[in-house]
C-alpha cells in the first residue's frame, strides 16, 4: 500500500514545486539610486571691512603720480595706489585716541555716499601726535570696524612727519602745503593726481567747504585720465583754516 500511494504523492509535490517556481515573479534590477542634490553655492566671504583691495596688476600711471606708490594694507599685504588713479582721493592721517577720532563715521558717511562718484578715502594710522595711535595694526584695524563700521580702505601705520616721513606723506607734503597739522588732516588728490587741497583737523568730513570741494571734483569726470598730466593751476593747493 505504501508503493500504491507514494507515486501519486512524488508527483504532487513536483508539481507543486513547478507552479511555485513558474509563479515566482522574476526579481525587478534595482533602481539607480535617486542623485543627491548638489548643495546651493555658498556666497563668498566678504573681505575685511578695513583691508585695502589687493592690486595685482597696477594701471598704467605717470611715474611721477602721487599715487604711484606701493604701501602696506592694514592686514599686512602690498597694495600699490596706483589702484585709486582716476578718482578723487582723500588721504587722512588717522589715530584712535584722538579727540577728533570720531571723525571717523563722518568719513565712512562720505565714503559710502560718494564712491559710486569716483571718490575713495584712504586711511593711513600714525602715533606721531600724542602718542594717540600706540596699537598694532589688528587692533586698530578692529577698533575702527568695531566701533565706527570702516569699510573705507585702511593701510599699515605709518609716520606721516619728521625724519622717518613716509615717502607718501613726504610728497603730500611737497605738494599740499605742508606736513599735517595733527591727526586728521585731509589731503585730497584730484583724478589726474594732483593734490588740489589740505583741510585741517578741525574740518569736519561733513564740513560744507569741504564737501564743495569734494563735490566739485568728482564732477570733472571730463578729465578722469590715470596718469594723465595735470592742467597747470593758477594758485597752489588751497589749506583752509584749521
Amino acid at each position: 500500500m505504501f508503493r500504491s500511494t507514494s507515486v501519486p504523492i512524488m508527483l504532487s509535490v513536483f508539481t507543486l514545486g513547478g507552479l511555485v517556481s513558474a509563479q515566482s515573479p522574476t526579481p525587478e534590477a534595482p533602481s539607480a539610486p535617486s542623485p543627491t542634490p548638489a548643495a546651493p553655492a555658498s556666497a563668498p566671504a566678504p573681505a575685511p571691512a578695513s583691508s585695502a583691495p589687493v592690486v595685482q596688476t597696477p594701471p598704467s600711471i605717470a611715474k611721477d603720480h602721487p599715487l604711484n606708490i606701493t604701501v602696506k594694507s592694514i592686514d599686512g599685504k602690498d597694495a600699490n595706489l596706483a589702484a585709486y588713479a582716476g578718482q578723487v582721493v582723500v588721504i587722512v592721517n588717522v589715530a584712535s585716541r584722538c579727540g577728533f577720532t570720531k571723525q571717523y563715521a563722518g568719513l565712512e558717511e562720505l565714503y559710502k555716499s560718494r564712491k559710486d562718484d569716483g571718490l575713495v578715502v584712504l586711511g593711513f594710522p600714525a602715533n606721531n601726535f600724542g602718542g594717540q595711535e600706540p596699537g598694532t595694526d589688528a587692533e586698530i584695524a578692529k577698533f575702527c570696524s568695531t566701533n565706527f563700521g570702516v569699510t573705507f580702505p585702511m593701510f599699515s601705520k605709518v609716520s606721516v612727519k619728521g625724519s622717518d616721513q613716509h615717502p607718501l606723506f613726504a610728497r603730500l607734503s611737497k605738494d599740499g602745503g605742508g606736513d599735517p597739522d595733527w591727526n586728521f588732516t585731509k589731503y585730497v588728490i584730484d583724478r589726474t593726481g594732483k593734490v588740489v587741497a589740505r583741510f585741517g583737523p578741525r574740518v569736519a568730513p561733513n564740513d560744507k567747504a569741504f564737501l564743495g570741494k569734494i563735490d566739485e571734483l568728482l564732477a570733472e569726470k571730463a578729465a578722469a585720465v590715470p596718469g594723465a598730466t595735470p592742467t597747470p593751476a593758477s594758485s597752489p593747493a588751497q589749506t583752509p583754516a584749521r
